[in-house]
């Protein structure tokens, strides 16, 4: 069985944004602070493309979900 690891820059670069570790590190502080009841797609940070992309790939529990569980902690 093969496993892929998809990391945080192939997320950004899947949503349409700068996937260079310091444009992630400056995303992340930008948007930090995220209220605990706001789930991870339904943030005012995304367009209605990326929120049903994020949206679409938590409910298919996709291989994405590991990651965008990974940026979900680092906004909080």
């Amino acid at each position: 069985m093969e496993h892929n690891h998809t990391a945080l820059s192939d997320l950004f670069a899947q949503l349409g944004l700068s996937a260079d570790q310091e444009a992630i590190t400056e995303f992340v502080q930008k948007n930090a602070g995220l209220p605990a009841e706001i789930k991870i797609e339904n943030a005012p940070i995304w367009t209605k493309q990326q929120a049903a992309f994020l949206r679409s790939a938590l409910a298919e529990d996709a291989e994405w979900a590991e990651v965008i569980d990974q940026l979900n902690a680092l906004l909080r």
